[in-house]
């Protein structure tokens, strides 16, 4: 399988892109960033695109692939509904367009996050536009997808958070987290990474992934 993953700057992204480099089914990895992730690999390709609603301008990158992985996103804090929604359905949907018109037989996977509404009804305004997104991916018709939606995530294999004040509270919590590594509630990175591999190759009726669904996917014999 070869797959396309985004946000790999990010610690979802990175512990996704970490699972998919180590594993044998995975024949190549295309990245797509605004900055370089400096990672050399020989399954390894990584393309820069500043603007991503501008994916069709890099259409001939994406061919020949079988999934995405979508692990792109940012924080609501300090962010009105306009700019939020810019950021996370409006970029979510010119990717996904853009993918269905090469392959609509690919995976689409999308990390959306705990709390996340479908109805699309909440009156949190983060919980509503993600809820949108999922439901646009859903919808569009390809052959599989999942919306990741974890909450707490213990980071391995030397992660890090990217956002300042996540890194703050996770090296604050890391004794704990280390004795949560084998808990049924918080997934670590590398069984998020593990679960959407599994979508890959092996499709369930459950599209919607919390934190305890993730684990029991990624722990999965097949």
């Amino acid at each position: 399988m070869n797959v396309i993953i985004t946000g790999t700057s990010g610690m979802v992204g990175k512990g996704v892109l970490l699972e998919c480099l180590s594993n044998k089914n995975i024949k190549s990895v295309l990245i797509i960033n605004r900055s370089s992730i400096d990672l050399k690999h020989s399954k390894l390709k990584e393309v820069l695109l500043k603007d991503f609603t501008k994916i069709s301008t890099i259409s001939k990158d994406l061919e020949k692939y079988n999934a995405c992985f979508f692990c792109m996103g940012t924080s609501s804090v300090g962010m009105n509904t306009k700019d939020y929604t810019s950021i996370t359905f409006d970029i979510t949907k010119a990717f996904a367009d853009a993918l269905y018109a090469i392959n609509p037989a690919m995976v689409f996977n999308y990390v959306s996050g705990s709390g996340t509404d479908s109805t699309e009804q909440s009156k949190t305004m983060w919980a509503r536009v993600k809820g949108k997104t999922e439901n646009y991916i859903l919808n569009k018709g390809f052959k599989d997808a999942y919306m990741f939606r974890p909450g707490v995530i213990i980071p391995e294999k030397g992660i890090k958070p990217k956002t300042r004040w996540y890194r703050i509270v996770y090296t604050i919590l890391i004794p704990f987290m280390r004795l949560l590594k084998n808990s049924k509630t918080m997934p670590t990175t590398t069984k998020v990474g593990l679960a959407m591999i599994h979508t890959l190759f092996h499709s369930q009726s459950l599209k919607h992934l919390e934190n305890k669904d993730i684990i029991l996917f990624a722990d999965r014999t097949f």
